[in-house]
């Protein structure tokens, strides 16, 4: 008796589990459905840190999604060129880009405080004011107007201020001064002198060799070695007051983030995050080694004089009212931005700024 009331009990539970699997895989199946995008990068192959944060970003959301979201990254010139992924991700061309905000700031100027600004925020500040400072929201406030949704996703650090086929000691030495220069920064040199020219990556070995361009800032030593420049400009300067930090951003074609399952856009984030965190680490590793390989090469590392500094400075305050006064989105980001770097900036001196200035002494003893 207990044995044929287990088998008809058995049987009701088989049957309802049956039933409740074919309920469940389409609701499975619809939460998790297998995408394939296309991601077109800014930047060259060879770069191994800026275009592998977009291999990376791939493979980290391959892995969470057992492969049924695929993303494959197409580098600068593959699908579009480089200067052009914020076109191609807008119009559909493909479903996401990864990019430097400030290539389209001739669109909008309020493009280049997404990425950087000169004399504006170092790499933690930038994380801090995006994460903690209302700055993703306002970013993608903006965005929206481009019909792209905007996750950080990459940081080269603070970078060098480029490379001279000549010595520069003074501001008069700028004026007339060919340069490749992104973002902002191109309208304060202009300001001091400078012609700037906005010119990819991969095509700024062969402006510098021909002369068509007599000075170019690129990342920093890591990258400036792949690229060759110190066999075309050897003299090296520091710092590119117009890139404290230079964020990189996933740029995502607005409607297709919105149909995304929200566990698909969490794992997106999570993955823009991790390779936000990785590019910073990498270029933090790579970057000595890379500089003393420069030195040796016939790279001579000069400063950038306090006038010339100075000069920069003042320069970048002219913009930054001209802009401020006729420019509504850029007035709003410009002023949390800078509200953030005061703080930020303050805080700097009491702790980090002691710290790393005691250690750099340190250091210029050879006590390290």
């Amino acid at each position: 008796m207990q044995r044929r009331k287990f088998i008809r009990t058995a049987g009701v539970g088989a049957a309802a589990a049956a039933t409740a699997s074919a309920v469940a895989a389409p609701a499975i199946a619809q939460s998790a459905p297998e995408l394939n995008w296309r991601m077109t990068s800014s930047f060259p192959k060879s770069l191994d840190t800026l275009y592998g944060g977009a291999e990376r970003l791939a493979k980290i959301v391959a892995e969470a999604t057992d492969n049924k979201f695929q993303i494959r990254p197409f580098a600068a010139g593959e699908i579009v060129p480089g200067l052009q992924v914020l076109d191609a991700v807008q119009n559909g061309t493909v479903e996401m880009g990864h990019t430097a905000s400030y290539y389209y700031f001739g669109k909008d100027p309020t493009f280049a405080l997404c990425t950087v600004v000169p004399f504006g925020l170092n790499t933690r500040q930038m994380n801090a004011w995006l994460t903690q400072g209302g700055g993703e929201q306002l970013i993608n406030d903006f965005y929206k107007g481009f019909s792209v949704y905007g996750i950080v996703a990459g940081n080269t650090t603070a970078q060098m201020g480029g490379w001279f086929r000549k010595e520069i000691k003074t501001v008069d030495d700028l004026k007339g001064l060919k340069m490749r220069i992104a973002g902002l920064a191109g309208d304060v040199m202009v300001k001091l002198g400078v012609v700037p020219q906005q010119i990819a990556g991969g095509d700024i070995y062969p402006s510098l060799e021909k002369g068509t361009v007599d000075a170019a800032e690129w990342v920093g030593p890591y990258d400036d070695q792949k690229l060759g420049f110190v066999k075309v400009a050897p003299f090296y300067y520091y710092p590119g007051w117009w890139e404290g930090n230079a964020a990189l951003h996933a740029m995502v074609n607005l409607e297709k983030w919105n149909a995304l399952p929200k566990a698909y856009q969490a794992i997106l984030r999570m993955a823009c995050a991790d390779v936000n965190n990785w590019t910073a680490a990498k270029y933090d590793a790579d970057n000595p080694q890379a500089l003393r390989v420069l030195i040796a090469s016939g790279a001579k590392l000069q400063p950038f004089s306090q006038p010339i500094l100075e000069a920069s400075f003042n320069a970048a305050n002219e913009v930054y009212a001209g802009l401020t006064a006729k420019n509504e989105h850029f007035k709003k980001i410009f002023e949390s931005q800078m509200a953030f770097r005061k703080d930020g900036v303050l805080w700097g001196r009491v702790a980090e700024n002691t710290f790393d200035n005691f250690m750099a002494r340190q250091s210029a003893a050879n006590k390290l």
